[in-house]
């Protein structure tokens, strides 16, 4: 009997749980298809764009990870098209046939059609966009370090962060504690500055942490109040052009860093129906994660819309939990065997959580339980330290994070730049 060939596309927290679930199958060949040859830990890629972690911290080869897996098979490509009838996907390297195509491709950053924001602004959603962040950032820092008016230095130290939920909550909190430990150890010139840095968080929501519960997003509004973070709520970004941020309201910020943290949405691929696309183009599916009006495609994790279950009439939250117990379940139901009844998609639960800076974070919990402070901070260690993909990562994490601890600061703040492909000349060559 022929073994099934399952094709995976993305190996993020859907698509890599699939696979682990289904390696041991000997019935099922897997295809792990991904743009990086590594796998990496998104909730802590804000540490590596504040140099508080290396890349190699958060990152896993898929090929070490997966080598033992004879039935498995890594291509490092990224999906062009679907061709529906004849069971085929187009990839940036060839073409591959499958008999179940699994789309676990998460999400993108959305700068909702403003391009000159999508040339100019930072996002925070791989880990190049972090190291990219990371190098300006350090290289802002040094430009205000030079002989400059007031004017244009401020230009240079203050950062706009748009989009109060967990990434620029923990994006500011962290940046906050750089400017307050940090910044005046390595540049002292800065001391007598009449220029201060700011942080400055914007959101067209009322509130920070909306997706959480009233009491995190009050704890989490007071801390980095507290913590000298400016927030401001009710401005929609119109435009970033010239160093200047434009706000709907007409009101300006002058500033050479705009972080983007605003919002995500899906992505379309060639060769599914326009009408399976809903909402920020997520993938609609059935309770088994089967794409709408397919029989062997599904989706899985932030990229699909599944709405059968009341609670989320809208679709399920875009958490790393979700991903999981979709990528787990549907690894269950493929390995059915034929006339067995499929288990739909029921999400449980786990709660919430988010860092705001030393020693504060907060955590929902199920049944209206909240807690907030040093304990949600320890909670919030314990769970992202062993959410990590292998013990080499938990190791060196925790290693950097005691050490910052206990030191109020790191070593990881050098500016890293791939270097310019130069014409080699001899040093005996004459010059006229």
């Amino acid at each position: 009997m022929s073994m099934k060939h399952v094709i995976v596309i993305g190996g993020g927290f859907a698509g890599l749980n699939l696979v682990n679930r289904l390696a041991r199958d000997k019935e099922i060949r897997i295809t792990l298809v991904d743009r990086n040859n590594y796998n990496f830990f998104p909730p802590l890629l804000y540490q590596v764009a504040t140099g508080f972690l290396e890349p190699s911290n958060i990152s896993y080869p898929f090929r070490k990870m997966l080598r033992k897996y004879p039935n498995i098979t890594v291509r490092m490509a990224e999906l062009l098209r679907i061709l529906p009838d004849q069971d085929t996907v187009v990839l940036s390297t060839g073409e591959l046939k499958y008999d179940h195509l699994i789309i676990a491709t998460g999400v993108a950053t959305n700068y909702f059609g403003m391009d000159n924001i999508r040339e100019a602004a930072l996002p925070m959603k791989t880990l190049g966009d972090a190291l990219r962040l990371r190098n300006h950032l350090l290289e802002q820092v040094e430009r205000a370090s030079e002989e400059l008016s007031d004017r244009e230095r401020a230009k240079y130290l203050t950062v706009v962060i748009v989009g109060s939920g967990p990434t620029g909550v923990e994006l500011a909190g962290m940046l906050a504690n750089m400017q307050r430990d940090i910044l005046y150890r390595d540049h002292p010139g800065l001391k007598g500055s009449t220029t201060l840095p700011k942080i400055i968080m914007v959101d067209g929501n009322a509130r920070v942490l909306n997706a959480m519960s009233r009491q995190a997003s009050n704890y989490g509004l007071k801390s980095l109040s507290r913590m000298g973070v400016d927030i401001r709520f009710g401005l929609i970004v119109k435009d970033y052009t010239d160093g200047n941020v434009i706000f709907s309201n007409g009101e300006v910020i002058e500033t050479k860093t705009l972080i983007w943290a605003a919002g995500v949405a899906g992505q379309r691929f060639e060769g599914l129906p326009v009408d399976v696309f809903g909402a920020g183009s997520r993938i609609k599916v059935d309770p088994f994660n089967r794409v709408i009006g397919t029989n062997n495609i599904y989706a899985i994790g932030d990229t699909c819309l599944q709405t059968h279950e009341g609670k989320y009439p809208h679709g399920h939250p875009q958490m790393a939990q979700i991903a999981i117990q979709q990528g787990r379940n549907l690894a269950h139901n493929l390995r059915l065997k034929a006339g067995r009844e499929q288990r739909s998609f029921l999400y449980f639960n786990k709660g919430s959580m988010a860092i705001i800076g030393r020693n504060k974070a907060v955590v929902d919990l199920p049944r209206d339980f909240h807690f907030q402070g040093l304990i949600a901070w320890l909670t919030w260690l314990g769970v992202h330290l062993v959410s990590l993909m292998r013990r080499r990562n938990r190791i060196t994490t925790f290693f950097n994070w005691f050490i910052a601890y206990v030191t109020r600061d790191q070593s990881l703040r050098m500016i890293i730049q791939p270097s310019k492909k130069e014409t080699a000349v001899s040093p005996l060559r004459k010059t006229n």
